[in-house]
């Protein structure tokens, strides 16, 4: 049987920019769970589990995916992703700060529109791998997440 899932995520740290505590905390939430919990099957691997590095190079998010007899990068566009990455990472910007001091109802509001732009950036980023790498909705959430991490400048 075949193990198809991620076994260690790593993000690329000469292209990660730098973050606050809360966004570095995001960052090692998402890669704990995606390792603990993922499905991730790259079009034409036989078996994994798999090691995968993210990386930014010339405006383009590498996938480098290692694993037993595989060995494979994937070069994706960001300009699809774009959009949603600005208005998530605007809207994450806006949780941080109605934690520090607004009502649980405010915290609740944005929170659900971050959920919603979440949502979208992980079938945005599931459709854009669709024919190279096959992941579920939970996997294509977590690697939003760190695909954000990557883009986030500052």
């Amino acid at each position: 049987m075949s193990d198809h899932r991620l076994a260690s995520v790593d993000l690329d740290a000469a292209t990660l920019p730098a973050a606050t505590a809360e966004i570095e905390h995001e960052r090692r939430v998402a890669i704990f769970d995606l390792v603990e919990k993922n499905s991730f099957e790259p079009v034409g691997a036989a078996a994994g589990p798999y090691r995968l590095k993210l990386s930014l190079v010339d405006s383009k998010l590498v996938f480098d995916i290692e694993g037993p007899d595989f060995s494979r990068a994937h070069g994706l566009s960001l300009t699809p992703l774009k959009g949603v990455i600005r208005d998530y990472i605007l809207i994450c910007d806006s949780y941080y700060e109605a934690l520090r001091g607004t009502s649980p109802a405010q915290i609740e509001a944005v929170d659900m529109g971050r959920r919603g732009l979440h949502n979208e950036g992980a079938e945005l980023l599931k459709a854009r791998l669709d024919g190279k790498i096959a992941i579920d909705h939970e996997t294509a959430r977590r690697l939003f997440t760190l695909v954000t991490a990557l883009y986030r400048r500052g």
